[in-house]
Parts: C-alpha cells; sequence; structure tokens
C-alpha cells in the first residue's frame, strides 16, 4: 500500500513540474500576442514587447499554483510599462488576456482558444523578435520594459502573401469593439501558421 502511495506521488510530481517546452510556448505566445495586437491595436514595439512577455510567462510557469503566481503578477507588471491606460483596462477586462493559461487535470489550457476558435487564423506578421528572443527578460530583478517608449509607433503589419485565401477565409471570427478602427491595419487578410489543435481551447500534455 505504502508503495503504491508512492508510486502515484511520484506521477503527480512528474505531471506538475514541468513547464511548456520552447516550442509550444513560441507557438501560443504568437497566437495570444497575435490577437492582442489585434484587439488591443498595438504599435510594432508593443507587439514585439507583448510577445516577449508572453513567451517568457508561458516558459516559467512550472505547476498549477504558478499561473497565477510570480510569474502573472511579473507579466502583468511588465504588461504595464508596455501597454497605454486605455489599452490595459481593456487587457484587464478580458479573460482570455489578463489569466490566458489554466491548468486543467494535469494539461495547460489557453483560454484564448475559445474566443478565437480557428487556430491557424492571424492578423498580422510574427513579431521582428520572433526569431532571436527565446525567453528570459523576466528573470531579472528590474524590468526590461521600464523606461521606454511603446504607444508613438506604427501599428504591426497585417498578415500578407495570402492573397490566393481571401476567397476562402474562415468563418468569422468574434470583432473586438474597436474594429472598425483596426480594418485598416487587418485588410481581411489571413495567415496560415502550422496547425493546432481542433479543439475549442488547447490543451497541452504537462508531461512530455
Amino acid at each position: 500500500m505504502k508503495k503504491k502511495m508512492t508510486m502515484a506521488l511520484m506521477m503527480t510530481i512528474a505531471i506538475t513540474a514541468n513547464a511548456m517546452n520552447y516550442t509550444d510556448a513560441r507557438r501560443e505566445a504568437l497566437f495570444l500576442s497575435d490577437k492582442m495586437a489585434y484587439e488591443l491595436n498595438l504599435t510594432d514595439a508593443q507587439y514585439d514587447a507583448v510577445y516577449e512577455i508572453n513567451l517568457d510567462y508561458l516558459m516559467s510557469v512550472n505547476m498549477a499554483s504558478d499561473v497565477l503566481g510570480p510569474w502573472w503578477s511579473r507579466r502583468d507588471a511588465d504588461l504595464r510599462y508596455v501597454l497605454s491606460s486605455s489599452q490595459y483596462a481593456r487587457y484587464a477586462a478580458l479573460g482570455y488576456f489578463y489569466r490566458p493559461l489554466a491548468w486543467n487535470a494535469g494539461t495547460w489550457t489557453m483560454h484564448i482558444y475559445a474566443r478565437y476558435t480557428d487556430h491557424n487564423r492571424f492578423f498580422h506578421t510574427r513579431p521582428t523578435v520572433y526569431v532571436s528572443y527565446r525567453g528570459g527578460n523576466n528573470h531579472h530583478a528590474a524590468s526590461a520594459y521600464a523606461g521606454r517608449t511603446f504607444h508613438a509607433q506604427s501599428a504591426p503589419k497585417p498578415a500578407a502573401s495570402h492573397t490566393s485565401m481571401l476567397n476562402h477565409r474562415p468563418a468569422a471570427q468574434p470583432q473586438p469593439a474597436h474594429h472598425q478602427q483596426a480594418s485598416t491595419r487587418t485588410s481581411g487578410a489571413v495567415r496560415q501558421q502550422p496547425t493546432h489543435s481542433e479543439s475549442a481551447r488547447r490543451s497541452f500534455g504537462a508531461h512530455r
């Protein structure tokens, strides 16, 4: 009996003590950041910073207690430097942005996929730091985003080189309140990325 309890405990630790790997974290940070750029009307500089912050957060969580723990607090603190007051207010009001990650039955779940069910649709090109940034800013005591200017620059470019898809658009996605303002940025363009899960919310096995 004691041996069985020990084995069960070891299995629990194995499930809950694994961070999301870099490949998964980068994919999910890109999808989340793209939707934040779309709904919050981010500038290029904001888009890059938001991607870095989201990647750092997703790569740092190791167990259920981390979802809304110190790494989540650091993400929120960094985003306060990056977003304008109106952008931050909207971000904080949207649960799929404010608390993007959940831990359910041994898997990571991204809430954004309940909002955007087409997992292959992107509104913008990749951030300029997508290839070069591999995480780590949130491991420094001082924020990498403090004292920088993010609010008065151009908006991210809409996803390009997909004109052949314009006649085969996916079903309409939920529109944010500012979608009329965002129309000049999205231009109806769609960006194909590597196929995601078909489920309404993306889950990841935490043990690999």
